[in-house]
């Protein structure tokens, strides 16, 4: 609007003008070269005029004519730039769709009409590696990567590349460089933690997690829970080498993530071992009411050397009355009552348990009692039968691996904190044995009788099998700083699975 109105004020003040001047005559004289030249002012002026347009138009004429080339060489400019971009963004459409052909087809476009745009180098890599060729993609890459416009993507793809190939110690160079040059990229945070974790480098992996704590990349809460693993996987590794260092890595997982029960058993070992027993149980306590586990039971019952059974089970009940609806606490005070032969207070401790479908740790610990206390070895049997096919006990579990010994990370991924102390899922019923199933069926509710299950052909007599059943009930509990067996090796306190597989054989 107001450029309408800048127009109509400035027609009005030259029509102003032109009037005043035609309506104020004047005469002109000019003289040069001997020449005189009269004429009026209005005149003069309009001449002037007519010159001043007159050479604007010969200026523009001039100008159009001289820069018809580079306009013609701008426009054939544009058109191959906007052919090349339709290149490319069919050729991406392609290789998003799989299809190798067209892929191919607009690749070689886009790099023939746009050779110098990022873009295409990128659609040259995809289409290599859509046709199998990682060859030229890595060659691709390595050239985006010597760039400073495609330097970063140029690295990711050769990380992806690498880590595609199995090729670890390389993946893991090239997420170091891309975090050095850019911390900002989540990706290469993640990934390089990702390979220190896998390749048990927990100093690495903890300089990265502070990277990525710094760039709020990651949560305070999960930062916290991760460089607890991490500290505890550095007290494991030195617990045998340098107790100290692995008290002081323990004690500070243990303050990130006290509901950690691996970080509070190395901890309170440690310290039992340096005579620093009243702390150790106060921190065995303080994990138990957030965790229980039967690792912090077993800790806790020897975390006082040189006592006796019976005052290892009053320890023990004294740490399940902080829990005391917890089967670990009553699984813990029957395995101490066995210990110390209490056999009626082992069985009231299991006793809420027992209707409801009892686990294998109950049954085997039933199978201890009958045999000790009543020594009745028909309900010695009756109960190791029972136990192969009661539900399974909690175990370390970690993408469908299964162990009693936890570790940082996953022997399948290599994801950190990835074991969970839980029950295994039911595996579908199988065949099932009848040795098992004859004893069950013919065992006297009473204990009274028992009757063989085994044929005369098994070539296995009834006293060898309860000899047997016995030594495998009647196993001396593991210390606290007993490492276990070796792997591939049966633990004393066998499965009972393997009992009853013992005794069909």
């Amino acid at each position: 609007m107001w450029r309408l109105t800048f127009f109509v004020v400035a027609v009005g003040l030259a029509s102003a003008l032109l009037a005043w001047l035609a309506d104020t005559p004047g005469a002109l004289t000019v003289e040069w070269l001997g020449y005189r030249l009269e004429t009026s002012v209005f005149a003069a002026g309009m001449a002037l005029g007519g010159v001043l347009l007159a050479t604007l138009l010969a200026w523009s004429a001039l100008r159009y004519v001289f820069t018809r080339p580079a306009a013609l060489a701008e426009l054939m400019k544009a058109k191959r730039e906007k052919r090349g971009i339709d290149a490319l963004s069919q050729g991406l459409i392609a290789v998003g769709a799989g299809d190798k052909d067209q892929a191919r087809k607009f690749s070689s476009q886009a790099h023939k009409l746009l050779p110098h745009e990022p873009l295409t180098s990128l659609l040259r890599a995809q289409t290599a590696q859509l046709h199998g060729d990682r060859t030229a993609a890595r060659e691709i890459f390595r050239t985006m990567a010597e760039s400073s416009r495609t330097d970063m993507l140029g690295v990711r793809g050769l990380f992806l590349e690498a880590k595609r190939e199995n090729e670890t110690e390389a993946a893991r160079q090239f997420a170091e460089r891309a975090m050095r040059r850019n911390p900002d990229l989540a990706w290469s945070v993640d990934a390089l933690f990702e390979l220190q974790c896998k390749a048990a480098d927990w100093d690495g992996a903890l300089r990265t997690l502070n990277v990525a704590q710094r760039q709020k990349q990651i949560e305070k809460p999960v930062a916290e829970r991760r460089r607890a693993v991490l500290l505890t996987a550095q007290a494991k590794a030195a617990e045998e080498t340098d107790m100290n260092r692995a008290r002081e890595l323990a004690l500070a997982a243990h303050k990130l993530a006290p509901e950690l029960v691996p970080a509070a058993d190395i901890a309170a070992r440690v310290m039992a071992s340096q005579g620093d027993s009243s702390r150790a149980a106060r921190l065995l306590v303080r994990t138990w009411e957030l965790n229980p586990h039967p690792d912090l039971a077993l800790t806790y019952a020897y975390a006082l050397p040189g006592e006796g059974p019976r005052e290892r089970l009053k320890r023990v009940k004294q740490l399940a009355q902080r829990t005391p609806d917890n089967m670990e606490g009553a699984i813990a005070i029957a395995t101490a009552a066995v210990e110390a032969r209490e056999w009626d207070e082992a069985t009231d401790a299991l006793a809420p348990y027992l209707d409801n479908r009892p686990t294998a740790r109950i049954c085997t610990l039933m199978a201890r009692i009958a045999g000790g206390g009543m020594g009745n070895q028909g309900r010695v049997r009756e109960w190791l039968a029972r136990a192969v096919h009661a539900p399974r006990d909690p175990a370390w579990i970690a993408d469908g691996y299964m162990t009693d010994q936890w570790a940082p990370v996953s022997p399948i991924t290599g994801k950190l904190d990835a074991f969970e102390w839980k029950a295994p899922v039911e595996v579908l019923a199988g065949p099932r044995d009848p040795l098992i199933d004859a004893e069950v069926d013919s065992a006297d509710v009473d204990g009274a009788r028992i009757v063989e299950a085994a044929s005369s052909d098994d070539g296995v007599s009834s006293q060898t099998t309860n000899e047997a059943v016995e030594a495998e009930i009647f196993v001396a509990p593991r210390a606290p700083d007993d490492p276990g067996p070796e792997p591939g090796k049966k633990d004393d306190a066998a499965d009972v699975a393997d009992v009853a597989a013992a005794k069909a054989e």
